[in-house]
């Protein structure tokens, strides 16, 4: 079993601009080519910059979110700045998290690994949690070594 962590949270705040994901929610090649689609063009054209210039730490969240019955993704930072028309205030709730940490060579390969681990290993094996839906988001938390490490954050209830 992969190594987790079931951890307390306080309720933070998450500000992101995101995309629909337009792929069945069981097509995961579809769905990791969307979200790296949008990764690379929100890096390349200098939104994602702006929105760290805005950020409180060096947190930068890759958030899943559920809205009005369509997936959604964003990326998203801690800040206590105004939130733009086109942003998504996200909240994130009190309670208890499954953490996954994690390092790889991109943030694509980092967001992909700790998602299959947590929702393809650790989640259909555990028996006394489960995720009962809300946002959940990959973590970048900086590099070291060449690699960027972090952490998969989902809420989670005690069964």
């Amino acid at each position: 079993m992969t190594n987790y962590i079931l951890e307390e949270k306080d309720s933070f705040t998450v500000l992101g601009f995101g995309t629909e994901l337009k792929s069945h929610y069981t097509d995961f090649a579809g769905i990791n080519k969307e979200k790296s689609d949008f990764w690379n063009a929100f890096s390349q054209d200098g939104r994602l910059d702006a929105l760290k210039a805005l950020a409180i730490n060096d947190y930068v969240f890759a958030v899943n979110e559920a809205v009005n019955n369509k997936m959604m993704h964003y990326a998203g930072v801690m800040t206590e700045a105004p939130a733009p028309e086109e942003a998504r205030v996200i909240q994130f709730p009190k309670g208890d998290y499954l953490v996954v940490k994690g390092e790889a060579k991109t943030a694509d390969e980092l967001n992909i690994t700790l998602a299959g681990i947590a929702f393809g290993q650790v989640l259909p094996d555990v028996k006394n949690f489960a995720y009962v839906g809300g946002p959940n988001a990959t973590v970048q938390m900086g590099q070291r070594n060449g690699l960027i490490f972090g952490e998969m954050w989902i809420p989670v209830v005690r069964k």
